[in-house]
């Protein structure tokens, strides 16, 4: 009994000893507890910040709680920026009908063929949790109602385009109340561009710019590109869609010879979903349709009085027609790089074959470069001038196609010195740098009027005596 007493009398004051060593101070306590400084007497803060870098907590929203009216199966189609603002408008159509949103399954079909999973392209854990106070996110069904999926038990539909939310509320809710899921195989521009409740207009923006994260490896290769660009001094991202696949769909040949003519027309009489297959590419080009192609953004640029010596990066995939359409343009801005340039085989090897990967890729140089211009205003053109809106009006130039070919037409026909061609070109594009301005509104023609995520001025900065502009 006595031995007992002595070992917890014992035990008590060597705690009691450790309790007030710990208790000296700030300077004292955490030498004793950490190990004394023998070659650097720095305090112990000064030593906490070397060994133990101070990481912020994560901090995750609440789940919301509500009555889950069902689930909503989303199959996207296009690109990666047609499908990226697809799940925008899904992420905010599921908040606002009360239905759990299943992970998104990307387009494998399309041209571009890619077989990528949202997880692959996007940060899937932050997705489903940034978002949990708005929306459920899950990443597969419950596993009842997988199974029924599976056997084929499904209302699948594509939603009309460009609806406003009652729509959705009166027609597509009904029958997510009665299948309890409902799959949606054509995501794109299903949801108007205005005339929203401005929480859901700034849902969208939050999944675009907040909750549609990369993965770790696409961020770490995108800043890695950044890096090295930076390194050489400011840089242009030029989004040069002078593609096979887009020449091809739009019909536009300007340039090309009469083989490279035969082989897009065949191209584009092979996809069944293009529907123009007749088209008079010089009259497309007039009405400024067609992407500038290289000998012409060329011109574009040197009339811009953009500098010879910046470096230029090409977000783009393989330009048709090779070094030979790429002459002129590499001519007058010789600091061309593209990715496959800038960056090592072994850095992109995991990226071949995958399309919206390299996408992804370009997305992020383009965010970040000093001047951003693309030649044609498609998904990844509108998508990014918004996201650059978003990011404080970073200076985006956008080409007025229509004008230039008539500027350019002339200027080559030698009707237009170069003086008068470049003082012209400088003046129509004085406002047309990516500055605060109001969405154009058609409420009758909706696919005329401009694209939510091209100006999502809900998100943004308002700015000063701008008018609003309604046709």
């Amino acid at each position: 009994m006595k031995l007992w007493m002595i070992r917890a009398t014992t035990a008590v004051l060597l705690w009691t000893c450790l309790v007030q060593l710990t208790a000296l101070g700030d300077t004292w306590g955490p030498m004793v507890l950490k190990g004394w400084p023998v070659h650097d007497p720095v305090s112990a803060t000064a030593l906490d910040v070397k060994l133990l870098p101070v990481v912020p907590a994560r901090v995750v929203p609440p789940k919301r709680v509500y009555k889950n009216n069902g689930y909503l199966l989303i199959s996207c189609n296009g690109g990666l920026n047609q499908m990226r603002s697809a799940i925008c408008d899904m992420v905010a159509i599921a908040r606002y009908l009360n239905v759990t949103l299943i992970v998104p399954e990307l387009d494998k079909t399309s041209f571009w063929a890619d077989p990528s999973e949202f997880e692959d392209i996007f940060d899937v854990d932050h997705f489903i949790t940034s978002l949990r106070d708005e929306v459920r996110i899950l990443k597969q069904l419950p596993i009842r109602l997988k199974k029924k999926v599976e056997l084929g038990i499904l209302h699948t539909m594509p939603p009309i385009s460009w609806s406003d939310i009652s729509y959705y509320h009166n027609q597509i809710l009904p029958l997510i109340q009665r299948y309890k899921v409902l799959h949606l195989n054509r995501t794109d521009a299903r949801l108007a561009n205005s005339g929203q409740p401005i929480d859901l207009q700034k849902l969208r923006c939050r999944v675009n710019f907040s909750a549609l994260r990369f993965t770790s490896q696409i961020e770490e290769l995108g800043r890695r590109a950044v890096n090295l660009l930076r390194k050489n001094g400011p840089f242009l991202v030029l989004h040069l869609r002078y593609e096979m696949d887009m020449l091809a769909f739009s019909g536009c040949t300007q340039g090309c010879d009469d083989d490279e003519v035969e082989e897009l027309t065949r191209m584009r009489y092979a996809y069944p979903w293009w529907k123009e297959k007749i088209i008079n590419s010089d009259l497309k080009r007039k009405d400024g349709l067609c992407p500038l192609t290289p000998e012409e953004t060329a011109l574009a640029l040197r009339a811009l009085d953009i500098d010879s010596n910046i470096q230029i990066y090409i977000a783009a995939g393989e330009i048709y027609g090779g070094e030979r359409r790429m002459a002129n343009l590499a001519s007058a801005y010789p600091k061309l790089v593209r990715k496959e340039t800038l960056l090592g085989p072994d850095d992109l090897k995991f990226f071949q074959n995958h399309s919206s990967q390299m996408a992804a890729l370009d997305y992020l140089v383009s965010l970040e470069s000093d001047i951003f211009v693309p030649t044609y205003d498609g998904n990844m053109a509108k998508v990014v001038e918004g996201h650059r809106r978003y990011l404080g009006f970073k200076k985006t130039i956008l080409l007025d196609r229509k004008l230039l070919v008539e500027l350019i037409d002339k200027y080559t026909s030698n009707s237009l010195s170069w003086d008068e061609f470049s003082s012209t070109v400088k003046e129509a594009h004085a406002n047309r740098m990516g500055n605060p301005t109001k969405r154009l509104v058609i409420p009758d023609r909706p696919k005329e009027e401009d694209y939510f995520y091209a100006n999502p001025e809900e998100c943004l900065q308002p700015s000063d005596n701008e008018p609003v502009h309604i046709i």
